[in-house]
């Protein structure tokens, strides 16, 4: 009897991660039902897939074979997805958006809302991650990313340069403020090695390994930090200390697989963020104090 496709999913889970109870975790199984249809998948094909060590379940080679089969298979299954989705004429149906957390909350979810009223066919998943998802397994289908390097697996637009500048409360003396500081996790240590170059490491209150948070962290006096323009400048509480610094400023992208570009739906979506983009340029550009000056010397 021929394996079904969903047994050669749990032997890739497993290979992957190493345990059946994580594996089971990510195909929404129960771990004793994973265990026993691992188990019967050996039994049917008369070979063991796994070795049981103390740390772990190791693929034997039937088991990496069955692995790597399993990963072609996906990827075939995902483009042909692609291809059905690339078809269709009208704006309808499921599309997946992927953001990090400050975009959807600052930027993203109002546009959101003006999509939908606009195509009420669309049906939106929204998949809130600081991790580049996989545009080519569909696990996403537009990706909305600050990055200086986007993948150039992907096709998309730049729709606008973010500024970074240095922040801190409006009262309160800065000149020997603690700092707060994204973590080396953040954009490859960018950021923190930004911080390191203007406060000593006894002088770093908080490391946070997200940009979420820096916002309120700063704005709870725990220190002075870097924050995106768009975001310190409309907090009240907060002032900049220092002009935009160009060697944290990235890139907003808006990006897809070459396979769905065309697809009603997802060329839909990108042209709209790209039209509501265009009015907060100055905002994420930081040139938002630059317009105040302009008003005070009228």
């Amino acid at each position: 009897m021929p394996v079904a496709w969903d047994e050669f999913r749990l032997v890739r889970a497993v290979a992957e991660r190493g345990a059946l109870a994580p594996a089971a975790a990510h195909l929404g199984i129960n771990p004793s039902t994973a265990f026993r249809r691992l188990a019967a998948i050996e039994e049917e094909l008369g070979a063991r897939l796994f070795e049981r060590h103390r740390s772990g379940y190791v693929p034997t080679p039937a088991g990496e074979a069955m692995a790597a089969a399993a990963a072609r298979m996906e990827e075939e299954v995902a483009r042909f997805d692609r291809e059905v989705a690339g078809r269709a004429l009208t704006p309808s149906g499921l599309l997946r958006v992927t953001a990090a957390a400050t975009l959807v909350t600052d930027l993203l979810m109002p546009m959101l809302g003006r999509f939908r009223a606009r195509y009420p066919k669309v049906q939106l998943e929204l998949v809130v991650s600081e991790e580049a998802l996989n545009l080519s397994r569909r696990d996403a289908d537009v990706a909305l990313r600050a990055t200086r390097d986007p993948p150039p697996n992907l096709v998309g637009r730049r729709l606008a340069t973010i500024a970074w500048a240095v922040y801190g409360p409006v009262r309160g003396e800065t000149e020997s403020a603690a700092w707060v500081s994204p973590s080396e996790a953040v954009a490859g240590g960018l950021f923190s090695r930004f911080v390191a170059e203007r406060a000593g490491p006894e002088r770093v209150a908080l490391r946070i390994n997200t940009v979420q948070g820096l916002c309120e962290a700063i704005s709870e006096g725990i220190g002075i930090g870097p924050l995106p323009c768009y975001r310190g400048d409309r907090i009240a509480a907060l002032r900049r200390l220092s002009g935009p610094e160009p060697e944290l400023a990235g890139s907003l992208w808006l990006l897809t697989h070459p396979d769905l570009r065309q697809a009603a739906r997802v060329r839909a979506f990108m042209d709209h963020v790209a039209a509501e983009v265009v009015p907060l340029r100055p905002a994420l550009e930081g040139r938002h104090e630059e317009k105040q000056e302009e008003r005070r010397e009228e």
